[in-house]
């Protein structure tokens, strides 16, 4: 019996089973970001897992679908059917994968594998990367990892640069920050009024938190402890810790305390001097200073 179907050419049947296949890949991945988007609102999910490891994972399949439509799609164009198939199998994946990207995209998507399995720093998190960038980690792509710097700017790292620098994670397991306040005096000021200004204002800052032990506060041990730390050549230097809860808080606190710190020491009269230098001359130099100057002058004058 003949049907309609064997009056329809063979290309436009290949063409429409590659457009279903395509159809239905599309419709897979917009089902599984639905999936994952639902599953990371749910309670469970956000007491066990965290936005890094979700982000990542929905990128992933979304790789996998894409992949394996394609590849299911391509087999069935003659021409392409090799390569459909090496894409549906795993040792043909990483084959292709290979002969097409380079070795520094390989690199970068390892690289992101490692980052999401030993966990460095996770979306949220406030990194230092070798002393050169500042910022909150706000994405953790396949490729890249984005950083939002304190000037509302975006910083693309690929993740095989970032994996192999020094990072400063502040929020790796404790989110708590201590700041140094460091203040100058005069060698004539009052050192024991300028530790106390300094304990009273920095003491009262609200955003100031007691890391104290319970020992500690049994034997008197003051909150904010203020320590003379260097004779320098122009002034004595004193030196305070301060805890906050996070280093946004931290910030704030130590801008604070040297606004307040710097009133109370104008009012008390306790100098915060300037480098100075002090120089001196042995017994009849200033003659000899005189005697080069005349010289030089003379010597001038020769030659015009």
């Amino acid at each position: 019996m003949i049907s309609i179907y064997d009056y329809v050419p063979a290309e436009f049947r290949q063409l429409a089973v590659v457009g279903v296949i395509l159809v239905i890949t599309v419709v897979l991945n917009w089902v599984a970001h639905v999936a994952v988007k639902r599953a990371s609102l749910s309670k469970l999910a956000r007491d066990s897992v965290d936005t890094t490891v979700l982000n990542f994972a929905q990128r992933l399949i979304t790789v996998v679908i894409y992949g394996t439509g394609i590849g299911a799609s391509l087999t069935h164009i003659p021409e392409l059917k090799i390569v459909g198939h090496s894409l549906l199998t795993g040792a043909g994946i990483l084959t292709v994968v290979g002969g097409l990207a380079s070795q520094q995209v390989l690199g970068n998507i390892v690289s992101g594998f490692m980052i999401i399995f030993f966990r460095p720093f996770r979306i949220g998190d406030k990194i230092t990367l070798s002393g050169n960038y500042t910022g909150v980690v706000e994405d953790i792509t396949l490729r890249e990892t984005i950083i939002r710097d304190f000037e509302n700017n975006r910083v693309i790292i690929p993740n095989s640069q970032i994996s192999s620098q020094v990072i400063v994670n502040t929020n790796h397991t404790d989110n708590r920050v201590c700041k140094f306040i460091e203040v100058g005096v005069g060698y004539s000021s009052d050192l024991d009024l300028a530790m106390t200004i300094m304990t009273e204002e920095i003491s009262g800052h609200p955003f100031l938190i007691d890391q104290r032990t319970e020992e500690q506060k049994r034997d008197g041990v003051p909150v904010v402890v203020v320590r003379l730390t260097s004779l320098g050549d122009s002034s004595i230097t004193l030196k305070a810790w301060a805890w906050a809860e996070n280093s946004g808080n931290g910030f704030i606190l130590q801008c604070d305390s040297y606004v307040n710190i710097k009133r109370r020491f104008d009012q008390a009269g306790i100098d915060i001097p300037f480098p100075q230098t002090t120089i001196s001359f042995a017994e009849n130099a200033s003659v000899q200073i005189m005697r080069n100057k005349t010289l030089t002058d003379d010597a001038s004058k020769n030659e015009t």
